[in-house]
């Protein structure tokens, strides 16, 4: 399998399976690295609150804000703000101590580019 790097404005996200941390997120002013556990639930949970944020959609005001987070015992994220735009914060839950943020408009992106990494 050969290494993968997605990038755009204000994100990226890459896969090198030939190395310990396989996985790659980050923006345009910071980066990290992910085990391979670590970015198949930063995937996962990704997946899980986008779709909880479109589920909620029709529930709220044109101009009410939410927030929602999941996490795992490796990673907790949060999207926050409209459900056509919001924000997204990854925190590390293993001994690295990591966080990152993406804004608002570079989400639909990486989660776009998410949907089409194929590394498993």
């Amino acid at each position: 399998m050969q290494k993968v790097l997605k990038s755009g404005a204000g994100w990226r996200i890459g896969w090198n399976p030939a190395t310990k941390y396989q996985g790659l997120v980050g923006s345009d002013d910071w980066a990290f690295e992910l085990t391979a556990a670590e970015l198949a639930d930063f995937c996962r949970l990704l997946g899980q609150l986008v779709a909880n944020m479109r589920s909620i959609q029709s529930e709220l005001m044109d101009e009410e804000s939410i927030a929602c987070e999941a996490e795992s015992e490796l990673v907790w994220m949060q999207i926050e703000g409209l459900p056509s735009e919001y924000s997204l914060r990854l925190i590390l839950s293993t001994g690295r101590s990591c966080e990152g943020n993406w804004a608002a408009d570079a989400v639909p992106d990486l989660v776009a580019a998410v949907d089409s990494l194929k590394f498993f």
